[in-house]
């Protein structure tokens, strides 16, 4: 796995919705909005299914994501690539659900996108575009 500097994690922090892109197993893409994501460690990063129809079906049939992270206060952009675990009970499960309910009671929170990240990507334009940081 691949721990995340801490530039990163600052980005992370500022940025309030991610693009999350996902492929079907027939390699259809989608990209889609996301807000309840938790950077829960340096290595993983937790996503909140409250309203997903294509992209919870991606990753239950191709297990990979790619998170985009930039955005206002983010000092940097960065393309975050992962395998992706679905849990839809369990301890994590529920933790997941009391994170979300604690700033929005009346979210869903069905299922846990766990992210164990995989590669970081530099995004910002200029000679580095492109390239793997991690």
């Amino acid at each position: 796995m691949t721990a995340l500097t801490p530039e990163i994690k600052t980005a992370l922090e500022a940025i309030k919705v991610f693009p999350l892109a996902t492929a079907s197993k027939s390699g259809i893409p989608n990209v889609a909005p996301m807000a309840s994501v938790f950077l829960v460690d340096d290595e993983t990063i937790w996503i909140g299914d409250n309203f997903m129809q294509k992209t919870l079906a991606n990753v239950l049939e191709n297990p990979k994501a790619a998170l985009y992270v930039y955005g206002a206060g983010a000092k940097g952009c960065y393309q975050i690539k992962a395998d992706v675990t679905v849990k839809t009970s369990g301890e994590e499960h529920a933790k997941m659900k009391a994170m979300i309910h604690e700033k929005k009671p009346n979210l869903p929170a069905k299922s846990l996108l766990i992210l164990k990240i995989t590669e970081v990507y530099e995004c910002m334009p200029g000679a580095e575009a492109g390239k793997r940081i991690l």
